[in-house]
């Protein structure tokens, strides 16, 4: 699981290089599917995984910054690594008897769920690449090669 992490990470920060290579207008404009813009898709990406990882799974407090007060691209990288900066250790220190631990996450319509620690990290890791995707397919749309998302060939398993 490390490992995809990791690969996330990696394909993360080659996205915030990517967004240094298009105009703010570009990153801001309105696109059909999920959240519909480029920076604020990189923002949540990262908010998701602060909030499942060490708000949900650590139980600390969090307090996240609406997306308007980090809505320049270099904020919300200097959000991204703060936000890693946190949890990071924790993916870095892992155990498999974390495993089926249980966390409970209130919904939106302030129901209680439980989710079990393995299930809300897959999530996470699933989350992001789901995201990735989308600013993809936008990168193709504004007619500008997007980051590759091959895993192979990142050095995550030297060989």
């Amino acid at each position: 699981m490390l490992k995809l992490f990791e690969y996330n990470w990696q394909v993360r920060r080659d996205w915030f290089d990517w967004c240094e290579t298009v105009s703010e207008e570009e990153l801001m404009k309105k696109r059909t599917g999920g959240l519909g813009r480029i920076l604020p898709t990189l923002y949540h990406i990262v908010a998701v995984e602060y909030g499942w990882i060490v708000g949900g799974i650590q139980e600390r407090t969090v307090n996240l910054p609406p997306f308007e007060e980090v809505a320049s691209l270099a904020e919300v990288k200097a959000f991204s690594d703060r936000c890693h900066g946190e949890l990071a250790p924790f993916i870095y220190d892992w155990k498999d008897s974390l495993e089926d631990r249980v966390m409970i996450d209130i919904t939106d319509e302030g129901e209680r769920e439980a989710h079990t620690y393995g299930e809300v990290l897959r999530h996470v890791i699933a989350h992001e690449i789901h995201h990735i995707g989308q600013l993809s397919v936008w990168s193709r749309e504004i007619g500008k090669k997007p980051v590759t998302a091959n895993l192979i060939g990142r050095g995550l398993f030297p060989g």
